[in-house]
């Protein structure tokens, strides 16, 4: 199972970022996928999943202005970032799994990219 993810960068508050997670190892049709983020010196926080029957969930602290998505020809799934704050700054992963109900930090760690960062900055 490998997830990488993409697309991270600097921009400003009110601004827009699209993410993006290839799959290699399992169809993501096949899987749920989560987006997990950490922010500094913060816990690790579930964010969206995009679940196999492609029903996606997200938290109260970015639903209405993420939206997630996947192309399964190409395997991938993506998260689209729009009205950052400051708040969103953090370490974005995209991992095989979901972490809603419960978060395994073993599974988690097994299942996770490598991350990418994500600064909502003025």
């Amino acid at each position: 199972v490998q997830v990488v993810e993409s697309g991270g960068g600097i921009v400003r508050p009110g601004g827009s970022l699209r993410l993006s997670c290839a799959a290699s190892g399992f169809r993501v049709t096949d899987w749920p996928v989560s987006w997990v983020r950490q922010a500094p010196g913060r816990p690790f926080e579930w964010i969206s999943v995009i679940e196999d029957n492609g029903n996606a969930y997200y938290s109260l602290s970015v639903s209405g202005r993420f939206t997630i998505s996947r192309d399964n020809a190409k395997n991938t799934v993506s998260l689209d970032m729009k009205s950052l704050r400051a708040s969103d700054t953090a370490l974005y992963y995209c991992a095989k799994g979901d972490y809603r109900a419960s978060f395994n930090r073993q599974i988690f760690e097994r299942n996770r990219g490598q991350g990418t960062q994500v600064t909502v900055s003025s």
